[in-house]
């Protein structure tokens, strides 16, 4: 791997360690978020490229999602749908946790 290579593979693992501790923080995973959004440009050409779309990704769809989960938790429905983007979120960052830990690119 190249120096790019493993800048590209810190800056996202950064990303990646304030999402998980973002799932029950709330603020960190917006850091997280804005620290991949930051540093993709740095990452254009490298293994680890789509791993910054991935967390942005998730970032703005559980964002939205969520959001609607929150409009809709007084029909009740809104806690299933936050419990569900909660999930999603946990298995999309721990893909990409296992992913990139094995040097490899989110979508490979």
């Amino acid at each position: 791997m190249s120096i790019k290579d493993d800048a590209a593979k810190t800056n996202a693992l950064i990303a990646y360690a304030l999402m998980v501790a973002g799932l029950f923080t709330g603020i960190l995973w917006i850091v997280g978020a804005v620290w991949a959004m930051v540093k993709k440009d740095e990452a254009k050409g490298t293994l680890f490229e789509d791993h910054y779309t991935n967390i942005t990704n998730t970032f703005w769809w559980g964002l939205g999602i969520w959001i609607i989960g929150f409009i809709t938790v007084f029909f009740v429905i809104g806690y299933f749908i936050l419990l569900g983007v909660w999930v999603w979120s946990i298995y999309r960052v721990i893909k990409g946790l296992a992913r990139i830990t094995s040097n490899k690119a989110f979508n490979s």
